[in-house]
């Protein structure tokens, strides 16, 4: 709403802005008024109207009362000076004086609810934040913890038992100990692709990406760190552009790609799908797995690992992952949500094909 945005300028804007909108539409409507009466003469009902047409208008588009009534009493010592309505008609005068005040004061009710719905949204956003910071902070400890004891462990174990280990059970412990430790440089690289979001307001600067780019170079980094690992790539033929930014992007599909990898427990393909929905993009990845247990499917996005806590890879649990997935769609504007199918688990994410005006949110 105009005069929602209007409130936000700083005084003097305001009202320079009110007082120019009130000159045009006056100048409007004098210009308009003076066309009609050399096409059609001089009618007091359609000069009326046209009159009201530009109160109605700058009624809503200017800040609090006093332009639209400086409109109207302009508005009526023109009409006196044309005779287009005799000053014995005060009915007239009166009637559009009480269009002003009435539709003044409905703008500005208007705008002070919109005010305060814009401010209870922000609380609520503020709120969800800190949830979404403080279990964040829970998983952080959790999933860092985790598999930096596996890696003390197991150094400590060859360190001190290496005269007595067998060549296969030394490949074991090693294998072991790089693999916790790549799970943390793929945490590491969560985490720092969540300061690139300011916290405040969740905005990232975006620049307009190719699909297939950003997809192309996700499926590389897949296919560099787990060569055994099958995807069935779908994505449409024609050349889409979005408002995004790439690295943050690339990092989602990584995350729901090696989610799908690590805790579908199959063998089978995973299944990757881009399509184009028309005002927005999705993009799906579907394993083909035991999917997610039912209670957890509430609380996929909350920060808390939802993966059995017995299983023999519960440092790669899934919730961190999900949260810092879930914060970098929705500063993209877009969605991402969870749910089973019938042979296993899917995850959707979407972006929209216009940047989205946050100035005024």
């Amino acid at each position: 709403m105009i005069t929602r945005k209007l409130y936000l300028l700083p005084s003097y804007q305001k009202h320079l802005f009110s007082l120019i909108i009130s000159i045009l539409c006056l100048a409007a409507a004098i210009g308009l008024s003076c066309i009609l009466h050399s096409v059609a003469g001089k009618n007091p009902v359609n000069t009326t109207l046209l009159f009201i047409l530009f109160l109605i208008v700058v009624s809503c588009c200017t800040a609090g009362y006093f332009y639209g009534i400086l409109y109207c009493l302009l508005t009526c010592l023109y009409f006196l000076k044309q005779n287009i309505i005799p000053f014995d008609y005060p009915v007239a005068f009166v009637s559009m004086l009480a269009i002003t005040v009435f539709i003044s004061t409905l703008a500005s009710h208007l705008t002070l609810q919109a005010n305060t719905i814009a401010e209870r949204e922000k609380q609520l956003s503020e709120i969800e934040m800190e949830k979404m910071r403080a279990n964040l902070l829970r998983a952080i400890s959790h999933d860092l913890r985790t598999p930096l004891t596996g890696i003390m462990g197991n150094s400590v174990v060859f360190l001190e038992n290496q005269a007595h280990l067998s060549e296969q059970e030394k490949a074991a412990i090693v294998t072991n100990i790089y693999e916790d430790s790549n799970w943390l440089i793929n945490m590491v690289e969560n985490l720092l692709s969540v300061t690139r979001i300011r916290d405040q307001d969740l905005c990232i600067s975006t620049n307009e990406e190719s699909i297939e780019e950003v997809v192309a170079e996700a499926l590389q980094k897949m296919e560099k760190r787990h060569p055994e690992c099958v995807i069935h790539a779908s994505i449409p033929d024609q050349f889409i552009m979005l408002p995004m930014d790439a690295v943050l992007i690339e990092q989602v599909t990584i995350n729901l790609l090696e989610n799908a990898l690590y805790h579908s427990r199959s063998s089978d393909p995973i299944d990757f799908i881009v399509e184009d929905k028309g005002e927005e993009v999705t993009f799906t990845v579907r394993d083909y797995g035991v999917g997610i247990p039912a209670e957890k499917i509430n609380s996929l996005f909350d920060g808390v690992d939802y993966t059995n806590p017995h299983s023999v890879d519960t440092h790669k649990g899934m919730g961190i992952g999900l949260a810092i997935c879930k914060t970098i769609i929705t500063a993209h504007h877009g969605t991402l949500t969870g749910k089973n199918h019938k042979n296993g688990a899917e995850f959707t994410f979407t972006l929209p094909k216009t940047k989205e005006e946050t100035f005024f949110q």
